[in-house]
This record gives structure tokens, sequence and C-alpha cells, in this order.
């Protein structure tokens, strides 16, 4: 089966480019793992009073949502993060920051899951299951864009491999007349 050229040449070029807008997306936004609390603060204690307005003596909430370079709690300033490329005197190449990038996906991953298996364990050590079903812990849309811009990456990368062995193909074909 021909392919043509310019076909996958448009394919590797519109991948590539919807890979790095939604990783520079997923890396500029706040919204890697998302810590709900709402459920726990309106049903504790004095959330409202008798006639269900509420209480403003409560403590600040504790819902957040983290990024790679900061933490956001939603009545507080955001908290940054510390960021790796920020120091002036560090050159690292192109390729080393895609590998680090990569990298860091898969180690973010790992941590937020190992993070959210401890919550789970820390909780059944105090014996406070229920606390469990009033907080909400998951993954965020920034890491869900972090994974879908890898697999772009994985896709540009095999339509440059089919457009080179088209490429390869093509000269032999015109050595052999």
């Amino acid at each position: 089966m021909r392919m043509h050229l310019g076909a996958l040449a448009g394919a590797a070029a519109l991948t590539g480019a919807l890979s790095f807008v939604l990783l520079a997306a997923a890396i500029s936004t706040d919204f890697w793992y998302i810590i709900d609390t709402q459920r726990l603060e309106h049903s504790a204690p004095g959330a409202q009073d008798r006639g269900g307005a509420t209480n403003r003596s409560q403590p600040e909430p504790l819902s957040s949502h983290s990024g790679l370079w900061r933490t956001c709690r939603v009545q507080s300033p955001c908290t940054p993060l510390m960021n790796p490329f920020w120091q002036e005197n560090v050159t690292v190449s192109d390729s080393s920051r895609q590998l680090l990038t990569v990298v860091t996906l898969a180690g973010i991953s790992v941590y937020i899951a190992y993070s959210a298996a401890a919550f789970q364990e820390a909780l059944c050590l105090l014996e406070e299951k229920a606390l469990l079903d009033q907080v909400d812990i998951r993954f965020g849309w920034s890491l869900a864009l972090g994974w879908i811009s890898f697999i772009a990456e994985l896709l540009t990368a095999a339509a440059f491999l089919a457009a080179a062995r088209e490429l390869t193909l093509r000269q032999r074909q015109d050595l052999a007349i």
C-alpha cells in the first residue's frame, strides 16, 4: 500500500504541533492533582447555623489543586514550588528537557497514586473510614493533557518513521529504473 508523502508529512506536522500545544497547556496549568473537601466541609458540625446560613467562624476550606510549579488553595494565594529551569547558570538541552518532562510526567503519576494510597492507609490506621467518603482525591485535566501530548508525540514519531520508510522505498525504486 502506497502512502502519500505529503499526507504523512502533514500528519507528522499536525500531531507534532498538537503535542507541543497540549504539553505547554499541561505544564503551565495547576490542575494535575485535585483534593476536594467540599462534602467534608458541608457535613462538618457548625457548617450551618439553625437558620441554614453558613457559619462564618469555620476554618479555611482545605480543597486545593496542584500543578508542577505551584499549589493553589481555594481562598488563599497559590504557593510556588521549586522550578528546575529557573536557575540562570544551568544549561539544559532541548532533548534533555523533553526527557525530563516525560520522566516528570511518569514520576508525578506514580507519586500521586502513592499519595492517595498512603492517605487511605493513614485513614484506616486512624479508623476514620467515613472521612474517605467525604474527601475526593483525583487527577486533574492537566495530567490528562500531558498524557494526550505524550500519545500525540508517539504518533508524530510513527508518522516520521513511515515517511522515512516511504522515501527509502521510492529511492530504491528510482535506482532500480
